[in-house]
């Protein structure tokens, strides 16, 4: 559960302005701040099944819209690169590592 919430977490980063100021508060309150779904459902006035569509819904779009453009997988795979830089000395490795992480942009 915690990977699943660690990368619901880094995709609504990614992509959190693509979605309805709605589905930004859902996911902000539950994910973010931790609130359950019925406390969510009694701030808005709505049901707790309401809420729990919402959200779902919402994490399939993310994951789509992950599908689709790679952000959070690109930044996964420098964040690799640069660590291994991190732990190199100056060597050609450094600049191979160096042109990967060129040809990811």
């Amino acid at each position: 559960m915690l990977a699943k919430t660690t990368r619901i977490n880094f995709l609504f980063d990614f992509y959190h302005e693509l979605l309805t100021p709605k589905q930004q508060k859902y996911m902000q309150m539950y994910y973010l701040e931790d609130l359950s779904l019925s406390e969510i459902s009694e701030l808005f006035s709505v049901s707790r099944q309401a809420v729990y569509d919402n959200i779902k819904r919402t994490e399939a779009m993310l994951e789509s819209y992950e599908d689709k453009l790679l952000l959070y997988d690109k930044f996964r795979q420098r964040a690799e690169i640069i660590g291994k830089l991190e732990d190199c000395s100056e060597s050609p490795v450094i600049k191979s590592l160096l042109q990967q992480l060129k040809e990811l942009d």
